[in-house]
């Protein structure tokens, strides 16, 4: 009786046959905490061009790199001419522009590795060629240049013809940005609501160009001739956010609402 009674007892305290369950730590994630993440890594993506042009322009003013610098003999077709004199603040819309075909392509969407890369690496060597062949502004402050030039020419108002080479050039940017972005990261279905997101972006842009080329005349100093003192550093920053943050803020946007 006493041995069954003991065996009862074990029986009773033994697991039952099968494998355990794991105990569980923690909830699992929920689907509003992922979606939360992705918006704000999306959010930061976003965000990231804004903050490069900007450390740019903060390195180069804290180290007063100009022409005074010194020069490598490869780099001189970059760093003199008139264009680089007349509209400095494009070199850091070149950043900015590049910046963002890397945070599409890195963004969350359809496309795979090999798609990322190949078209993002296109989209910048497109971009620079159109930033900087053959020397600093290429073909699009030269395009932008002479179709304002000719309007002007032809008996139209200034501020006419500076609209128009600020369209030439923002909508030369904004094809490279936004096709590079779309090959390498898009959804190849048209909608209407991405046809709209992409129209709004190149209106951002062409009026992100116009702020630019006013830089010099309102008072960003004679850089790259020699370095920036600091309220001309300051002035330079806040014409290239009054250029570039109605365009990032649109893509905040764009990110939040994960319209990719």
């Amino acid at each position: 009786m006493a041995g069954d009674a003991f065996l009862d007892v074990i029986g009773a305290q033994a697991p039952p046959p099968g494998p355990r369950p794991h105990p569980r730590v923690g909830p699992p994630p929920s689907t509003g905490d992922r979606r939360t993440g992705v918006r704000a890594g999306a959010l930061g993506l976003a965000s990231a061009p804004l903050a490069a042009m900007l450390a740019a322009l903060g390195l180069v003013a804290l180290t007063g790199l100009s022409r005074r610098s010194g020069v490598p003999q490869a780099l001189e077709p970059y760093a003199y001419g008139y264009f680089l004199d007349r509209y400095p603040l494009f070199a850091f819309a070149l950043i900015y522009a590049g910046a963002r075909i890397i945070a599409v392509c890195a963004a969350q969407g359809p496309a795979g590795p090999v798609r990322r890369v190949v078209f993002g690496v296109a989209g910048l060597a497109m971009l620079t060629l159109a930033g900087l062949y053959p020397t600093f502004g290429g073909l699009v402050l030269r395009g932008g240049f002479a179709t304002g030039g000719m309007a002007f020419l032809t008996g139209q108002p200034l501020w006419l013809a500076y609209g128009l080479g600020a369209a030439v050039a923002g909508v030369m940017v904004a094809a490279i940005v936004g096709a590079s972005g779309w090959l390498g990261n898009g959804v190849f279905r048209p909608r209407l609501h991405r046809l709209a997101w992409g129209g709004l972006s190149l209106l951002l842009l062409w009026f992100g160009a116009g702020v630019i080329g006013l830089g010099r005349d309102l008072g960003t100093g004679p850089w790259p001739a020699r370095a920036f003192t600091g309220p001309e550093a300051g002035i330079a920053a806040g014409l290239l956010l009054a250029a570039a943050l109605p365009h990032a803020a649109l893509n905040a946007w764009r990110a939040r609402a994960n319209r990719f």
